[in-house]
C-alpha cells in the first residue's frame, strides 16, 4: 500500500519536512521514495506543493497519513473533514455514542432484574411457618448506665486519710 507522509529533513530543534510517496513497510528515514511531492516548514507554515501530482497519487490509491490529509484539507487540495491526528491521547467522544451505550445499559439491567423476580419462587406456608418455628428471639444486653458526675467525682478524690488519735 502507498502511503504519502512526511520524511523530515530540518536540523535539530528545526524541524522541516519532504511530503513524499512511498511503501507503507518503508520507514520514511530510509529515502526509498516513489515520488517528491513538495516541502513544508512548520514554523514559517511555508507550504511548496504538487497539487496535480497529490491528486493523481491520492486517485492511485495512496492513502494520506492523518497529518497530510488534515495539511491537503486546509490548503483545499482535497475536500473533507479533517481527522483526529492523535486519537490514542486525545480521544473524541460522540455523545450520542454514549448516551445510546447507557441506554442500552439500563434496558440490559431492567430486564436482568425481571428475569431474577420471575424465576424467583415464592415460599409456601409451611415454610414460613418452619422459620417462624425455628427463629432464635434475639438476646439483647443490657449496657451498664454512664455514671454520673458525683460517681465520677467520688472516684477521683482520694479517701481522706485517717489521722492517728493520740
Amino acid at each position: 500500500m502507498l502511503m504519502i507522509r512526511f520524511q523530515r529533513i530540518g536540523r535539530t530543534n528545526d524541524p522541516a519536512f519532504r511530503i513524499v510517496v512511498l511503501e507503507k513497510e518503508r520507514a520514511a528515514k530510509a529515502g526509498n521514495i516513489l515520488e517528491l511531492l513538495g516541502t513544508y516548514n512548520p514554523r514559517s507554515k511555508a507550504l511548496t506543493l504538487n497539487e496535480e501530482q497529490v491528486k493523481h497519487w491520492i486517485a492511485m490509491g495512496a492513502q494520506p497519513t492523518d497529518s497530510i490529509h488534515n495539511l491537503l484539507v486546509n490548503k483545499g487540495v482535497i475536500e473533507g473533514k479533517k481527522v483526529n491526528a492523535l486519537p490514542k491521547k486525545t480521544p473524541q467522544k460522540n455523545e450520542k455514542k454514549i448516551a445510546e451505550e447507557a441506554a442500552a445499559a439500563k434496558v440490559a439491567a431492567d430486564a436482568a432484574l425481571s428475569a431474577a423476580a420471575e424465576t424467583a419462587a415464592l415460599p409456601d406456608e409451611t415454610s414460613a411457618a418452619k422459620v417462624e418455628e425455628t427463629e432464635v428471639p434475639a438476646v439483647v444486653e443490657e449496657t451498664p448506665a454512664a455514671p454520673t458526675e458525683a460517681e465520677v467525682i467520688a472516684e477521683a478524690e482520694p479517701a481522706p486519710e485517717e489521722t492517728p488519735v493520740a
